[in-house]
């Protein structure tokens, strides 16, 4: 019932910065006040709807700025569409994400962009927007990353591995970070060192390695770690800000906080699958450590603690799922008998709240630091800020009820993503989104998925502010 006003009341409304007993008052699609559960201003509002909190979390919806949904790869596409991946983004308590769309090289910027919009508009289930890989940097893209960012496209993306199709090199990570910080964009880089890796995979293939469990080994931490460190030293010449996505060790997670200890405006992410996962799950029978095949590599047991660490210090500000989902029978198995032929990517989108929120249970964060890096920090980070990722008057009305003490096992019979399989098959997780409501209008109530395709919009974006 868009357009009434909706109560939560009862729960405890967990926000960054603050944590109290509270009723939440939805006027239509905004926050329109929040009061002391109790209080005698919260006992006069009256509403259309009221949902009961009691004993639950009442959280921000979370924002995911790191998707890959219907991603082109070898002649077919990620397993979750924009409409089912959005639609298990709401399952999971996430309202927004944001995709990539992808620069075909030598061809303009806008042409990938428009691409992308015609494979989501009208069938997202979630608020959405889009990153802008850039793959071929010449002066016509630099002019065209000044239009993107006037229309709210305020964020590009550089890879520093994948030689034969994305990569850059450092000159032109260069010239796009001047760009970006002429305009106030933000420059995110995948940080691995792609000729060296290409060198290793090409010596593990020439001696029979080629096994799913080789993936790793040709991806060494070191090799992330100069990466970053390089990426680092660029965007100080350039002036520029640097997020780097989906840290995956130690030695990265040091190099970002190497930065940050200078000064630097330099932001860091990981993902659920590096915090939960190792790369002992390569090892496993058959060709089934193909499913675990991501890039930059799940690690060896060890980088967990570093990363959860880092996490807790602020070292590293966003967890997002790099959710790139693709179906073991047909997809992964293209890999069979050489490794580098595996679809790189893990699902995940439905499950980061909860995957995250074990750092709460099992003490490594506090609940608050939870809604800072799913939820406030990204929407901060992406110029989303004061719309999504918090609950105060005037924001998107955006909220989920959480229960904190429901139990659940995680599985590909259960989950609500398109792809085969889970990554964390079998994996017993403590909290779980009850409630989610999207602009006011709830699109999960009670274990019942009830948005549809098409209830997302596009959010054109602001400038990243990303405070240090």
């Amino acid at each position: 019932m868009s357009g009434g006003r909706t109560l939560v009341r009862g729960g405890l409304v967990v926000t960054a910065a603050e944590e109290l007993y509270a009723d939440v008052l939805v006027e239509g699609s905004r926050i329109a006040a929040l009061a002391a559960h109790g209080s005698a201003c919260a006992a006069g509002w009256t509403a259309d709807r009221t949902i009961d909190a009691t004993g639950r979390y009442v959280v921000p919806g979370g924002v995911d700025v790191h998707t890959h949904l219907d991603l082109p790869f070898a002649g077919s596409f990620s397993a979750d569409t924009f409409a089912g991946g959005t639609r298990a983004a709401a399952w999971g308590g996430t309202t927004t994400v944001v995709d990539f769309a992808v620069q075909t090289r030598g061809r303009p910027l806008r042409e990938g962009l428009d691409l992308w919009h015609a494979r989501a508009d009208g069938r997202c289930a979630v608020d959405y927007s889009f990153h802008m890989v850039l793959t071929d940097v010449r002066d016509a893209t630099l002019a065209e990353m000044d239009l993107l960012v006037e229309e709210g496209i305020t964020s590009f993306r550089t890879y520093m591995t994948h030689p034969e199709a994305l990569h850059c090199d450092d000159g032109q990570i260069l010239r796009a970070m001047q760009r970006t910080a002429a305009d106030g964009a933000l420059l995110m880089v995948h940080a691995e060192n792609g000729p060296a890796v290409d060198v290793l995979t090409a010596r593990a293939l020439a001696e029979g390695r080629t096994a799913p469990r080789h993936h790793a080994g040709v991806r060494p931490p070191e090799l992330e770690a100069e990466a970053v460190h390089r990426a680092v030293r660029l965007a100080e010449v350039a002036g520029a800000p640097l997020y780097v996505v989906h840290v995956s060790a130690r030695q990265a997670a040091e190099e970002v906080a190497a930065a940050r200890g200078r000064g630097l405006p330099v932001y860091g992410e990981t993902c659920p699958q590096y915090l939960h996962l190792t790369s002992e799950e390569l090892d496993r029978p058959g060709f089934e450590g193909a499913k675990y095949v991501c890039t930059a590599p799940l690690r060896p047991p060890g980088h967990q603690e570093a990363l959860w660490r880092a996490l807790r210090t602020g070292d590293l500000q966003v967890v997002s799922s790099d959710h790139c989902p693709f179906d073991f029978a047909g997809q992964k198995e293209m890999g069979r008998g050489d490794f580098s032929r595996i679809p790189a990517g893990l699902p995940g989108v439905e499950h980061r709240l909860d995957l995250l929120h074990q750092g709460v249970v099992e003490g490594r964060i506090s609940r608050r630091r939870w809604i800072e890096l799913a939820c406030a920090a990204p929407a901060r980070m992406f110029g989303l800020a004061g719309r999504k990722g918090t609950l105060a008057p005037g924001a998107d009305a955006d909220v989920v009820v959480y229960d904190p003490s429901a139990r659940h096992t995680l599985s590909a019979a259960a989950h609500h993503m398109d792809v085969d399989y889970s990554a964390y098959e079998g994996l017993r997780v403590t909290g779980r989104a009850e409630t989610v409501l999207l602009r006011g209008e709830p699109v999960v109530r009670g274990g019942e998925y009830t948005g549809r395709a098409g209830q997302g919009r596009f959010l054109p974006r602001g400038a990243s502010p990303c405070p240090h």
